[in-house]
């Protein structure tokens, strides 16, 4: 995954809002959001080679979602699963209990990554930069979260598409959900962004396309007050291409 959107406490009908992008080699095979735990549940999509997730929810209402961070030096093919890491963060009841079990391990264990661990009562972005892990807590707001620092503004991703996201705030209510939903869309479709002038790699549009890399799959989280609980909408492709369809989440 390569860009995530969230909006955390940003209105009262949705306090809790993740969307996301997964870019990733169309040689990796992958598989839509599916349940892969029954107690709790967790649903969650699944990396086919090494058995973890990018994003998922879970019973207690507990997102987690994790992205690669940028480095030079190429990852380290030893070094465990950061899915797999993810999806145990999945098994948590608590934002408070899922950042416990992650700063319990190395940073070294892992290749670098950021990990996103939101609910509707608190949220928190793990960073793993350098070996060393370090959590940082999200306010209320709109948080970008890339392959650099959470709202970090030197990154044209989040420098670009920080206003658009932050326009949509005021659709955040129940009566303007599926124009909310229909609008964001269009943010996440997005290929204009200009190319990182530090980063040689593939573009940083929002949707990407290239040969072998690409914008796989998009999707969104929303916690409904109403509900007491979280709706998921997936897009088995690129969201220029693909519509999004919801997901059944187990109830209870």
């Amino acid at each position: 995954m390569c860009t995530l959107a969230i909006y955390f406490r940003a209105s009262t009908d949705f306090p809790v809002l993740v969307a996301a992008n997964r870019d990733e080699f169309f040689d990796r095979p992958t598989a839509a959001p599916v349940p892969l735990a029954a107690a709790p549940w967790v649903v969650a999509g699944q990396d086919l080679r090494a058995g973890g997730t990018w994003l998922g929810v879970n019973a207690y209402n507990l997102v987690a979602g994790i992205l690669n961070r940028r480095s030079a030096i190429p990852p380290d093919p030893e070094r465990r699963s950061r899915g797999l890491l993810c999806l145990e963060t999945l098994h948590e009841s608590s934002v408070a209990a899922a950042r416990a079990r992650v700063l319990r391990d190395p940073g070294t264990r892992y290749n670098l990554f950021n990990l996103l661990v939101a609910s509707p009562d608190a949220a928190c972005v793990i960073g793993n930069s350098s070996g060393t892990m370090r959590a940082t807590t999200l306010e209320p707001g709109l948080h970008l979260l890339t392959n650099l620092e959470v709202n970090d503004p030197e990154c044209p991703r989040i420098a670009k598409s920080y206003g658009l996201f932050a326009d949509l705030r005021d659709l955040l209510a129940e009566r303007t959900a599926d124009e909310f939903l229909r609008r964001l869309r269009v943010i996440l479709s997005d290929h204009s962004t200009p190319l990182d002038p530090r980063d040689d790699g593939p573009p940083n549009n929002l949707c990407v396309h290239t040969p072998e890399f690409g914008t796989r799959s998009s999707s969104v989280l929303v916690y409904s007050a109403r509900a007491r609980r979280f709706r998921l909408w997936h897009a088995a492709g690129p969201p220029c291409e693909t519509e999004y369809a919801e997901i059944a989440l187990p109830v209870g």
